[in-house]
């Protein structure tokens, strides 16, 4: 069962292997879970997927291969009490009443391990095996006045399980980013952000000291090296990004949190000859464009985060700006700043697959040489690759 189970992930191109499988048989031998369902769910995936983004595609993996399965065959297992005290739900008649035998504790324990012995397969419905439904006293959802429930829920509840709920469906690394999966985002962060381990190998001080030990190993370590990464923000403010501002202030702020030199500045549709800190003072205190190249120099990281949908006369023409007349239009500044900053890429909330439709967007994107990506966890990761390079 286990081999088709696996299988059965690879073919849903998850990235399962046999090393975390045969981990997965270790675990089971050495009886680390329970033996429900759900307890195989949780070790299964501990052992299995290595990547939260995978867990929502576990899930549904999951989901086909044991559809309607509430507990592992194969399995001698010690069954909770309050499984064995559960009783059918259902209102019966006098005759079905009369018609089902009242076995007894005792009796009723050894008449089900002796069904369970005979039992090949799963039966639902009946009067004798194992199931759900049905009168017999064993199972789940039968309706014996004194059965034993055999997973699942009592009736007029909800037997609905963690994996088919999904619950980790917004960990898919093709959504958009939310409140429940910023931390993932923020471990894409992290791995751009920190240039080294908590320790590293001090290659030259192990061969050092191993020499001296007559070729007995004697590993040095030594401390991460600094963080200097720096990061120039750049944020689109106002009109179509309104329906954005959740997602951009959860990646404001994990940006905050991860880099240690981070500059900011806020702009409107398209970066012309100034920008600014703050909203409410955007007239009053701006930045002119220059100053901020000449101030930050060449090693910082640019990053854009705007849905680049506007006008593409706000991009190609002088005084193209809703706001106010600019001398020079957009693309000139923005070619000017990638010149200035060589890694650089843009992050756009909108879904990609939106982007051939609107003529702004791939304007930008051509002017930035192909760098946009979607404001996912899966785009997110593209773009700190890139400007890792």
């Amino acid at each position: 069962m286990l081999i088709d189970f696996f299988l059965h992930l690879k073919q849903r191109k998850l990235p399962v292997s046999t090393r975390e499988y045969l981990t997965l048989i270790e675990a089971l031998q050495a009886r680390v879970g329970g033996h429900s369902i759900d307890d195989f769910y949780y070790l299964s995936r501990t052992c299995l997927i290595k990547n939260e983004a995978n867990y929502d595609k576990y899930d549904q993996a999951f989901g086909e291969y044991f559809k309607g399965i509430t507990a592992l065959p194969g399995f001698d297992v010690d069954l909770p009490e309050e499984w064995l005290k559960a009783m059918a739900q259902k209102h019966l008649t006098p005759e079905e009443k009369n018609a089902l035998e009242k076995l007894g504790w005792d009796k009723l324990m050894e008449e089900f391990a002796k069904r369970l012995a005979e039992q090949k397969e799963a039966h639902h419905g009946g009067s004798k095996w194992i199931g759900t439904g049905g009168t017999s006293p064993f199972g789940n959802g039968g309706y014996h006045p004194e059965g034993i429930r055999v997973g699942g829920q009592s009736q007029n509840r909800s037997a609905v399980k963690v994996w088919q709920q999904r619950e980790f469906r917004n960990l898919d690394d093709s959504v958009e980013l939310g409140t429940r999966n910023i931390k993932v985002a923020l471990r894409r962060l992290r791995r751009f952000a920190r240039e080294g381990a908590a320790e590293e190998l001090d290659l030259d001080g192990t061969i050092r000291d191993t020499a001296r030990n007559a070729g007995w190993l004697d590993l040095r370590m030594r401390p991460e090296r600094h963080n200097k990464i720096k990061v120039l923000l750049f944020l689109d403010v106002g009109g179509s990004m309104d329906d954005h501002i959740k997602v951009c202030e959860e990646l404001f702020s994990a940006a905050k949190s991860e880099f240690k030199h981070l500059e900011y500045f806020y702009f409107h549709n398209c970066v012309y000859d100034f920008v600014w800190r703050n909203n409410h003072l955007r007239w009053s205190e701006k930045f002119p464009l220059w100053d901020v190249m000449h101030k930050f120099g060449h090693d910082y990281k640019l990053i854009f985060v705007g849905d680049a949908t506007m006008s593409p006369y706000e991009i190609t023409h002088s005084n193209g700006s809703i706001e106010y007349s600019n001398e020079e239009p957009g693309a000139v500044w923005l070619q000017r700043l990638l010149d200035h900053y060589p890694s650089a890429t843009w992050l756009n909330p909108e879904p990609e697959r939106l982007w051939e439709y609107r003529q702004s967007i791939n304007l930008i994107d051509d002017i930035m040489d192909k760098r946009m990506f979607p404001l996912t966890l899966a785009g997110l990761e593209r773009a700190m690759r890139q400007l890792s390079k």
